[in-house]
């Protein structure tokens, strides 16, 4: 791998397009997160080539602040009746979550290693003093503070939360239900 990314290096010119995938993988977590970094700097200062750069360093995605250039894409995923789902979609930005777990699971690893894999992640996230993928390159961001949800779907939430289970009748719950499902789809369209 490091080879070729060499030659890359070397060769690669504004004219070039470059397609670069989870380079660094293969060393400890901070050599991978610290070469990838750099290959990326390399490219856009020197080489000025055109650069598909995929990658699960999280903290790459900072680059883009760096580079105006630089534009963070991910693929959309959803959780659908507790299950993940790709929706086959690429959207602008970073991804906003991990999702190793449970594509381990979409890849059929046996439940107990999925619970203890599980429970390991909890424990890690819990020590005050690790930090999962530390920013190595700037300042700490102070919090993380969830996105929040469309305005469509808070409205959909407090619809279904004001419902009265003991006076609605089957005819009123299947007509809010497809409701529901028209204004779901309607957001689905209007977003795609």
């Amino acid at each position: 791998e490091m080879s070729e990314t060499a030659y890359i290096l070397h060769h690669a010119t504004p004219r070039s397009l470059v397609l670069m995938d989870e380079v660094g993988r293969g060393t400890s977590t901070y050599d991978g997160m610290a070469l990838a970094w750099s290959l990326c700097s390399y490219l856009m200062d020197h080489n000025r080539a055109m650069v598909l750069f995929a990658t699960h360093y999280f903290e790459l995605t900072q680059l883009a602040e760096r580079y105006p250039n630089i534009k963070n894409m991910h693929v959309s995923a959803d959780y659908i009746q507790g299950s993940l789902v790709f929706l086959y979609k690429i959207k602008p930005g970073a991804t906003s979550k991990s999702y190793g777990i449970q594509v381990a699971k979409l890849a059929g690893v046996p439940t107990s290693v999925l619970k203890e894999a599980k429970k390991k992640l909890q424990d890690l996230q819990a020590l005050p003093s690790v930090t999962l993928q530390a920013d190595l390159f700037s300042s700490p961001l102070e919090t993380d503070t969830p996105e929040e949800p469309p305005a469509y779907i808070l409205q959909m939430v407090n619809t279904i939360t004001d419902i009265d289970l003991d006076t609605i009748s089957p005819r009123e719950a299947w007509e809010l239900l497809s409701q529901l499902q028209s204004t779901l789809s309607l957001h689905e369209k209007t977003e795609a």
